[in-house]
């Protein structure tokens, strides 16, 4: 053994080998610092990104909102807006009751049929000529003059309807067509007409019934 080399471990000029609790500290610190540093980055992003989430809700929010503060009745409603079909059928039911007005009817022969079979029957071979007449002619001819007259009444309410009916209802973006007015109006003069006519056979004011010293 060399008396020359010191032999204690514990002397204080040899130098002195790292401590391990020491260096364990220090790499804990190390691994605190990075961890804290990730996690801060972390929030950061997360901020950033709620923050346009929170942007992109309020964005779709308010649009929300401006869609249901529209009110309904601004857009057009096809429903709500009449077709024209009922004034158009009512120019075409005019004109034909009006034509019906003035050539007459199976109605209108009907009841003059009728009311010549209750003359025959009311009437005997020793009536008058002019009783005769009144009963079996007169009677059918007022009864035909009377059906023809309520076609033409028809007539003419129909094609009055058929031009007022745009003035009431829920109003419409188109006006009316040129050939239902047209058609509406002759209804009406179709109608006013055959109501003049029937007024004048009813009244015997344009044909009259012929007399009793006519018919010997």
């Amino acid at each position: 053994m060399n008396p020359t080399t010191s032999a204690n471990p514990t002397d204080p000029t040899a130098p002195s080998a790292p401590d391990a609790e020491e260096i364990s500290t220090e790499k804990i610190a190390t691994e605190k610092t990075a961890f804290d540093t990730g996690k801060a980055d972390g929030k950061a992003d997360s901020k950033g990104t709620d923050g346009a989430d929170d942007r992109a809700d309020d964005g779709a929010g308010e649009a929300l909102a401006e869609t249901e503060d529209l009110d309904p009745d601004d857009f057009d409603d096809p429903a709500k807006e009449p077709s024209g079909l009922g004034a158009a059928a009512s120019a075409v039911a005019a004109t034909a009751l009006g034509v019906v007005a003035l050539t007459g009817s199976w109605t209108g022969k009907f009841a003059a049929e009728r009311e010549t079979l209750i003359g025959q029957i009311k009437t005997s071979s020793n009536s008058t000529a002019a009783q005769q007449i009144s009963e079996i002619y007169g009677d059918a001819w007022h009864s035909t003059a009377l059906v023809n007259g309520l076609f033409a009444l028809l007539a003419l309410l129909a094609g009055v309807f058929a031009l007022v009916r745009p003035a009431f209802g829920a109003p419409s973006a188109h006006p009316q067509p040129g050939w239902v007015r047209a058609v509406a109006t002759a209804g009406i003069a179709l109608g006013v007409l055959g109501l003049v006519i029937s007024i004048g056979m009813y009244f015997d004011l344009i044909v009259p019934l012929p007399t009793a010293g006519a018919a010997q």
